[in-house]
């Protein structure tokens, strides 16, 4: 006999016609009896998840009952935290269990409602006919408008595992599974569809270069208008990030993709895209440098913090008055009309006109594209040395950027394993190189920051002091952006090593199979 602790805990799914039986049948000799004087713990809830779904994604399902918070996860017991306030983020949820079971959901990600119901629980216990207890067990009812389901707990009592094997096959034979939250969140939330922000999209082996084209931007052109809600309602500032990075995917193909579509309708194509970006930039600017505030405190001593103080309160409120302004056009009747019309042009190709280079293969066009690509990327790493200007590290950037999109967009037609190692590789180069971007960008606008709030006409005091704080904090970005330049170029040499650059020949210059 192995023996059980209260750890080998085992969580079922069992269907709600085989509970009568779960609760009356006898199991070897043992009766399942109410523990707790009989008592049903039953309160309304609200199931919360980030609009990613990431715990969904994570088989976890997270409820709000008002005065708790309840995740359940797979083969884990119920984790059950008080609260006395509505939380938005996990990050604003008390030190306790839940918290740290959430502890890795991102920061950025509101927690919000995807369904609702009632929920019942109670306690039992297996005991023998001398009375003692074999087994401890939580019972829980979900209900809600699409689905009842019940999740039972089985909690091992040292020395009675025999009896709880037992229990294990009566569950079993009465249709119970193990507990699987990602089927359960979708048994009782039917209607809400999954959102996957990063989807892998289908390039078939005979699929043309058009086609290729086709698919892309008709998949990403629903993802950043299922992200639109975010941006109007103001939930977190991850909606017009992703929103940022549809569009920007979008308008990648058009400028990556040469050939495939006429070249008037394309130049035609990138305008209306970019006037659909064009609103958003500010607005993400300011988002950028708020999330960053606590990092900017902790780049300055104390007594410039009141500089700060200052600085963020007007960018605070610039940008209450920027996301007002992007959510009226996002609500516009003009903005619907454009949308609305792009949206059906790629997914039916309505008007699309086919280029020189549309009935390209997709597998020969991408491979073509990308070697290009990446020589470009490599001639212009190999010339980067430490006196380099920064306007030539900021033009690596940007092709580096290009070549990921490419390889990314391609991915389905090339040998997973090795198409991996080179985006590793090429990820570990824009990680670099986006930070020594990030310093540079952040002096700028800093400075730029600091002349508005001088022609504002602040209190001459208040002026002073966040110039004093701007001026420290440009000081503290340029020393920190001087020792980027040095980590950067070690990775341009690892990036642009012989290895890597017989895995790009073989993969995207040399003769091979179609890989699909």
């Amino acid at each position: 006999m192995h023996p059980m602790t209260d750890s080998n805990i085992n969580t079922y799914c069992l269907p709600v016609g085989s509970v009568a039986d779960f609760v009356t049948l006898p199991v070897a000799g043992l009766d399942l009896m109410p523990a707790n004087e009989g008592r049903t713990d039953t309160a309304p809830f609200t199931a919360l998840d980030c609009f990613d779904q990431s715990l969904r994604r994570s088989s976890r399902l997270l409820l709000d009952t008002g005065t708790a918070f309840e995740l359940l996860t797979d083969q884990a017991p119920l984790v059950t935290q008080a609260t006395k306030k509505r939380v938005s983020f996990v990050t604003q949820l008390a030190d306790g269990p839940v918290r740290r079971a959430l502890d890795k959901l991102s920061a950025l990600r509101s927690l919000l409602p995807v369904g609702s119901g009632e929920r019942h629980r109670a306690a039992a216990v297996f005991i023998d006919d001398e009375g003692k207890t074999h087994c401890r067990v939580n019972m829980m009812q979900l209900v809600t408008e699409q689905d009842k389901a019940v999740v039972i707990e089985l909690h091992g009592i040292k020395g009675y595992a025999d009896s709880v094997e037992r229990l294990r096959e009566h569950i079993s034979q009465l249709g119970g599974t193990a507990l699987n939250c990602r089927a359960l969140y979708e048994q009782l939330f039917a209607a809400l569809p999954a959102y996957d922000p990063k989807p892998e999209i289908f390039i078939a082996g005979d699929d043309t270069a058009f086609d290729a084209a086709n698919k892309i931007i008709s998949t990403h052109i629903p993802l950043l208008r299922a992200n639109e809600f975010g941006v109007i309602a103001d939930h977190d500032t991850e909606f017009l990030h992703d929103y940022r990075i549809h569009l920007r995917k979008i308008r990648s193909v058009l400028s990556l993709f040469k050939g495939v579509y006429d070249e008037a309708q394309t130049a035609a194509l990138q305008q209306r895209f970019s006037t659909l970006m064009a609103p958003t930039g500010t607005l993400r600017d300011l988002d950028v440098y708020l999330l960053e505030k606590q990092r900017f405190y902790d780049l300055l001593p104390e007594g410039l913090h009141i500089g700060l103080d200052t600085l963020f309160d007007l960018l605070s409120q610039r940008r209450a008055a920027e996301q007002k302004q992007l959510s009226i056009y996002l609500e516009s009747e003009q903005y619907q009309r454009e949308i609305n019309g792009l949206a059906k042009r790629f997914t039916q190709s309505k008007g699309l006109k086919p280029g020189a280079s549309a009935s390209l293969s997709a597998f020969e066009y991408a491979r073509e594209r990308i070697w290009r690509r990446y020589r470009k990327v490599s001639r212009i790493a190999s010339g980067i040395g430490p006196h380099t200007s920064d306007v030539q590290i900021h033009e690596l950037r940007i092709h580096c950027k290009k070549l990921r999109y490419l390889l990314e967009f391609f991915g389905p037609v090339f040998p997973k394993a090795r198409l991996d190692k080179l985006l590793k590789a090429l990820k570990r180069l824009q990680d670099e190189l986006g930070l020594f971007n990030d310093y540079s960008v952040q002096q700028e606008s800093l400075s730029a920051f600091a002349l508005e709030l001088s022609a504002q006409r602040l209190d001459a005091e208040l002026e002073l002091e966040v110039a004093q704080s701007v001026g420290a904090l440009i000081a503290v970005l340029h020393s920190r952006q001087i020792a980027q330049r040095a980590r950067i170029l070690k990775k341009i040499e690892r990036f642009n090593r012989s290895k890597t650059q017989r895995a790009f020949k073989q993969l995207f210059q040399e003769p091979q199979e179609d890989a699909t």
